[in-house]
């Protein structure tokens, strides 16, 4: 495997944390690393600002958070190639339009400047849910490594892209794969209607095992766990992303608004979950 992996930089500790994710994704995928800084000058263009004569700040503080992290990410991995760029725009267009050469996208979950937000920013939930290639999202709190890879599986075919990403990360990572289908029972409004919980789990069980089967053949050195509890997505995928290195979701979402194209499962799960989440759109 090859390809480029852009990450975005804007010199905070969750920017930071999603380069060195880069640089260590990039050498297990004898990938390259292009680390961006979006430029944004709209809010300084409001009626009397002025900058003081001289270089541009902005460029300067901007050239100075792409060469911090290059040397980050050079230290971590000196094998992998690593450029950067600054790039005026705002940082969801920046992004987006650098999916179009990528092969993954890795951001922090918040930041400062050109990537800000809460828990997660409104940048994030933008290039997640309209990037078109995997979109990486990185907590800032460094963890142990648990060796495991969790996905989530459904019924339909936008999850498969997800698989396909979550069997090769395992297989690069030599780590478990936790495949996750959660089901619930139909709300009827029919109350004398009688569900066979059993026969149910066992056609949900039988979904998650069909949908694992051609990528089990294609990666057979990758160990796969099933897991079909009766729990809503959100809840059982946050819940497992406690003793996982990263969890893998396809994006089902067809609306025209940010949330709506992101999907609820995915939003929630990147909201909550406790270690990286990356966002896979067919």
């Amino acid at each position: 495997m090859s390809g480029l992996i852009i990450v975005g930089a804007d010199g905070s500790q969750a920017a930071q944390s999603a380069v060195e994710w880069a640089a260590d994704d990039a050498y297990r995928m004898h990938a390259s690393v292009r680390i961006v800084n979006a430029l944004d000058r709209w809010p300084y263009r409001i009626a009397g600002f002025r900058f003081a004569e001289g270089p541009d700040p902005l460029t300067r503080s901007a050239e100075r958070t792409v060469a911090e992290a290059a040397r980050l990410a050079r230290e971590r991995r000196p094998d992998v190639e690593v450029t950067t760029e600054i790039v005026d725009g705002h940082p969801a267009a920046v992004l987006c339009e650098q999916a179009k050469d990528a092969v993954e996208i890795v951001i922090g979950s918040r930041g400062v400047g050109g990537f800000s937000g809460a828990l997660l920013g409104s940048v994030s939930d933008h290039v997640a849910g309209q990037a078109h290639c995997p979109v990486v999202v990185v907590r800032q709190a460094r963890r142990e490594p648990y060796d495991e890879v969790v996905v989530g599986v459904d019924e339909s075919k936008e999850c498969e892209p997800a698989l396909a990403y979550a069997f090769a990360q395992a297989e690069l990572r030599g780590a478990l794969l936790r495949a996750v289908h959660a089901w619930h029972l139909p709300q009827l409004a029919y109350a004398d209607f009688v569900f066979d919980v059993d026969e149910v789990r066992t056609t949900h069980h039988r979904i998650l095992t069909d949908r694992l089967a051609a990528f089990e053949r294609r990666y057979p050195q990758v160990t796969v766990v099933e897991y079909a509890p009766r729990a809503h997505p959100v809840e059982i995928l946050t819940d497992v992303s406690a003793t996982a290195d990263l969890v893998v979701l396809g994006s089902h979402g067809r609306g025209a608004f940010v949330a709506a194209l992101l999907g609820s499962v995915s939003r929630g799960v990147l909201h909550h979950a406790r270690c990286a989440v990356a966002v896979v759109r067919s």
